[in-house]
Order: structure tokens, then C-alpha cells, then sequence
């Protein structure tokens, strides 16, 4: 057997070792373009897939850490661009793809992205139009979402100040490359989220114009979805006026440059001036109109009335007419009220003394009579003799004993001796006592009355005479 020389000898830990080194150093970095397939998540937080096109299949791996960087979701169907490195997967001998970031592959790609994610929103309900909002008349404060550096929030700031100069709360946040899409969604929940005294009462949101992979941050799940939860309205001003974003859907009104935003924000002074002048004039016709009407029915009510001097004329005459017709008929009802009095027939004073005089004389024989019987019975009671104080006084201790034992016992049986044997008196309405069930009514109030206190409650339905009390 011939032995061969010259050529290296492995182990198989040590060969797949030295095929990882050959491939990252040869694919250290690289892209691929393909079609996403075979996309899976998995609890720990990894992300497998394969990259195919017509030619063939490549399989690859984000690991977790990669994950919130990877720039979008990726999913079956989605033709990207993977930028990561080859590396080996040595329990099954194999080569895969470590990727680090997508990209959607071309411009088409991108379109047929947004489309499906517009289709997903709007079955959600996220665009109706029913959650559209209104926007204040004057607000008190705006609230800008966007880059600090830029024309667009100078064109902001230059339209609320020459239109009506309102304050500015800005949230700078990046517009474009990885991460802003996230950035945007938090700045739009965090104003909502601002005090009641520090929130904007209206919300802007906008960048200047670029291509669609410069607008892409704009058409991102979670940009959308914070637009269309902001308790704040808002304003989408993203782009060109034939710029389309989702988030143009979700914001309660679009705006097709950031100026034109400012202008819905905030009403014009001089407009405002104008108007409330015109109204003012308005205000001025209706009211003299109204007091034109006023007076020429105040003027037609006074011709319908009597002359003042002619009816207080007629007035004076009646009244002195009543005086006269007082003063003939005084004289005859004096003499007729006389006549009355002379027919009645009354006493004269002196039998009316008469008739006292003879009343008191009987009260004082009556009087003195009285005044001798009681003289008479206090005599024959001195005259009566005197009896011992010795059998009183045991007579006396004798009934007292008897008294005492008679206390006792009704002591013994009293209202209160019933109580403190642990007996209680029920009370209903008025302080009125009752002996039976039939006598309370279900949910009437009762007083249970204790030895040493008094307990309201209220009465449960009577249970039937034949329940026995059971022990627990």
C-alpha cells in the first residue's frame, strides 16, 4: 500500500477551524442580493432564513444582538439586499450567511413593501376617516418634529412668526438612515406623553424632499402606528407635494411642504384682524337695525295711547266726584247706626252692681260656715286621746320588712333584671315594643335594646313559627 506524502492531515474540528478562517478571510464582508424564503423567528430571538434566487440557495442567520439594526423586518417574499459575511456551521458541515443589515433590493421592491404594509394599516382601520381630528383655532404651543439642521424648521419657524407668532417645542430627531424610523415613533409618543402645562396642542412632523429610500423612515410600521395613536393632532409634512408616505394616511391632515404645515397650524393675523373687523361692522348694522325697529314700535305704541294730561283730567274728575258722593252719604250712616243702638235694650250699670253685690254677700256666709266646721273638727281632735308610739313604730317595722321583701321579688322579675340575664327588647319604628315575628316587617328598622346599650339593625324575612334554632 502506497503511502501518500506531502499532504497536510486534520482532525475534523481542526479542518472545519481551518475552513472558517479560509471563508471569513476570503468573505470577510459582502452583499448578496436574493429572494427571502424559509424565514423563521425563534424564541431566543434569532432570525433563520435563505436567500435564493434562480441559480441557487443560501442560507442564513441573524443573531439577536443584530436584530433591532437590521434596518427592516424581514419576511418571505421580500427581494433584498444582505450585507453580513460567510461563516461555517460545523456540527452539520455546512457554510452560511451571518447577516447584519437589509436593504430592500431596488426601487420596485420598496414600492410592492409599502403596498402590502398600506394594505395591512387599512384593513386596521388606521386610516379611516372617522379618526380624523380637528385642529384648534389659535393654538398656544406647536410641537415639531425633525431635523435641527435644515431649511425645513427654519421655514417653520419664519411661517408661525410672520403669521401669528406661536412658541415652538422642537424634538430634533435624524430624518434618514438606520434607526430614525424608531427615533421619529418614540419623539411622536413622548410629546404625547408631555405634561398637560408642556404638550403642544399641535403636532408637525416633516423633512424636506429625497428619494424613496430617503423616505423610507417615513413609511415605517412604527411611524405609522405612533401617528395614528398620538393624542396630539398632527400634521404630516413629509417630502414634495407628490411625496407620498404612510404616514400621510395616518396624521389628520397632510401638509405638501413643511411652510404649508405651518400655515395649517396657525391661523393669519391679518386674516384674523379682517375678519373680526367685518364682523364687527355686522355687529354694528344688526344692532341699529334692532334699535330702528325698537323705536319705530315704541313710536306706533305711543300714538295708540290716550294723551297723558286727558286721561289724568278724566281721573281727578272721578275721583272728586267719590269725595263729594262720601261726604252727603257720612251723615246718614251716622244717624242710622244711632237708631240701631237706641232700639237695643241694655241694663242699667246700677242693677249690674246690684246683681254683684248680692253674689258676694252669699260667697261670704258660705265662707264663714266653712270657717266654723273646721274649727270644730280641731277641737274635737285635741279633745281625742293620745295613743302609745311604741306598738306604731313596731307596727311600722313590721310593714317595712313586708315593703322590702315585695321589692326584692319585683326586683328580681323587673325590666332590667330581664336584660342583664341576657333577654333584649326589640324596638320597631317609634320606640314601639313587639313580642312577635308577625309584627316586623321584612327590612323595617329595629332597636335592640341590651342591658348596657341600645343596637339598630334591620329585619331579615321571618322565618316560619315551626324552624327550630340549629347549634353550629
Amino acid at each position: 500500500m502506497d503511502t501518500v506524502t506531502n499532504v497536510p492531515e486534520y482532525k475534523v474540528g481542526e479542518l472545519s477551524g481551518a475552513i472558517r478562517g479560509v471563508l471569513r478571510e476570503a468573505f470577510g464582508q459582502i452583499r448578496v442580493r436574493g429572494e427571502i424564503t424559509e424565514c423563521k423567528r425563534y424564541p431566543s430571538g434569532h432570525i433563520y432564513l435563505s436567500l435564493k434566487d434562480a441559480d441557487a440557495k443560501l442560507e442564513a442567520v441573524v443573531w439577536k444582538m443584530a436584530v433591532r439594526g437590521l434596518g427592516l423586518a424581514p419576511e418571505n417574499g421580500l427581494e433584498v439586499i444582505a450585507t453580513g459575511r460567510i461563516d461555517t456551521y460545523a456540527d452539520r458541515s455546512k457554510y452560511q450567511m451571518v447577516i447584519e443589515k437589509l436593504e430592500f433590493a431596488g426601487e420596485g421592491a420598496l414600492l410592492a413593501a409599502i403596498e402590502k404594509l398600506r394594505l395591512k394599516l387599512l384593513g386596521e382601520g388606521l386610516f379611516a376617516p372617522e379618526r380624523k381630528r380637528a385642529f384648534p383655532l389659535i393654538p398656544v404651543r406647536i410641537g415639531v418634529i425633525t431635523s435641527e439642521q435644515g431649511a425645513v424648521l427654519q421655514d417653520i419657524r419664519t411661517t408661525i412668526a410672520r403669521r401669528f407668532p406661536r412658541p415652538i417645542l422642537l424634538w430634533p430627531v435624524p430624518v434618514q438612515g438606520q434607526g430614525a424610523a424608531q427615533k421619529i415613533a418614540d419623539a411622536i409618543t413622548a410629546m404625547g406623553a408631555l405634561p398637560s402645562h408642556l404638550r403642544p396642542d399641535v403636532l408637525i412632523v416633516a423633512r424636506g424632499g429625497g428619494s424613496l429610500e430617503d423616505l423610507m423612515a417615513f413609511n415605517d410600521e412604527a411611524v405609522v402606528r405612533a401617528a395614528a395613536a398620538s393624542p396630539i393632532p398632527l400634521i404630516s409634512a413629509v417630502g414634495h407635494e407628490t411625496d407620498t408616505t404612510l404616514i400621510d394616511f395616518a396624521s389628520d391632515r397632510r401638509a405638501p411642504t413643511p411652510t404649508a404645515a405651518a400655515e395649517m397650524a396657525v391661523p393669519a393675523r391679518v386674516d384674523l384682524l379682517a375678519d373680526l373687523a367685518q364682523r364687527q361692522g355686522r355687529l354694528h348694522q344688526s344692532m341699529r337695525a334692532i334699535l330702528e325697529r325698537a323705536h319705530g314700535s315704541l313710536a306706533r305704541a305711543e300714538r295708540g295711547l290716550p294723551a297723558m294730561p286727558e286721561l289724568l283730567g278724566a281721573l281727578r274728575q272721578r275721583l272728586e266726584d267719590r269725595a263729594l258722593r262720601l261726604r252727603q252719604a257720612l251723615p246718614g250712616v251716622v244717624a242710622q247706626r244711632r237708631t240701631a243702638l237706641l232700639r237695643l235694650h241694655l241694663p242699667h250699670p246700677r242693677e249690674g252692681l246690684a246683681a254683684r253685690r248680692a253674689a258676694l254677700v252669699l260667697l261670704r256666709t258660705r265662707l264663714d260656715s266653712a270657717w266654723a266646721a273646721s274649727q270644730a273638727r280641731r277641737r274635737a281632735q285635741a279633745e281625742m286621746p293620745r295613743f302609745s308610739a311604741v306598738p306604731v313604730l313596731g307596727l311600722l317595722r313590721e310593714r317595712r320588712g313586708a315593703l322590702a321583701g315585695l321589692s326584692a321579688r319585683l326586683e328580681s322579675v323587673s325590666y332590667r333584671a330581664v336584660l342583664e340575664r341576657g333577654f333584649a327588647l326589640v324596638q320597631g319604628p317609634g320606640g314601639k315594643a313587639l313580642g312577635r315575628a308577625a309584627q316586623v316587617k321584612p327590612g323595617a328598622a329595629l332597636t335592640l335594646v341590651f342591658a348596657d346599650g341600645e343596637v339598630a339593625a334591620r329585619a331579615d324575612k321571618p322565618k316560619p313559627a315551626s324552624a327550630q334554632p340549629s347549634l353550629l
